[in-house]
């Protein structure tokens, strides 16, 4: 259903266990992820958000793969963005694997429509800096700080992806 459309792979210096708990504990990703906190049900189909630093919902989503410390699957759904809310839900992986005294980690971006390109931009220009910004804090204890928001033409390409629904004509 869900076919892989970005893909990222970085290498950390770090146990796995560690790098897994960085993705799912809250006060971690708070750190790298630019204030945004995870809420992860700890199990398969249980229930992933992922909140502003005030507590609102930003992304919600249901726990699809729940390997610890070498898999963690969720869905995406972006709520907190005007119209993202109407966009097909996504799917993103971690993949986790020891790479001699380092971990290589694998972040995929799944989606079960044909995004455009424009969409897509999105998190091609995001997830680069939260994952550099992951290893920063894993190696080092500081996060990196990078001024970040969605590229001018997603936002247009949201709003033409929501008023035509594409994924319905399928």
């Amino acid at each position: 259903m869900f076919t892989p459309k970005t893909s990222y792979v970085i290498y950390i210096a770090a146990a796995p266990e560690k790098v897994w708990q960085a993705l799912i504990d809250p006060q971690f990703t708070r750190q790298y992820f630019f204030g945004f906190a995870a809420d992860v049900e700890p199990k398969k189909g249980g229930a992933f958000v992922m909140r502003y630093p005030d507590g609102r919902t930003h992304i919600s989503g249901k726990v699809i793969d729940w390997s610890p410390p070498r898999r963690f699957s969720c869905t995406w759904l972006v709520e907190g963005m005007k119209e993202f809310g109407e966009l097909p839900e996504s799917l993103v992986t971690y993949d986790i694997e020891p790479a001699g005294g380092a971990v290589r980690l694998t972040m995929t971006e799944s989606h079960s429509w044909d995004v455009p390109e424009a969409i897509l931009a999105g998190g091609r220009s995001g997830w680069p800096a939260i994952l550099s910004s992951l290893k920063s804090v894993l190696e080092t204890g500081k996060p990196l700080s990078v001024k970040m928001g969605p590229p001018p033409e997603m936002i247009e390409a949201v709003k033409r992806a929501v008023a035509t629904k594409p994924w319905l004509k399928a």
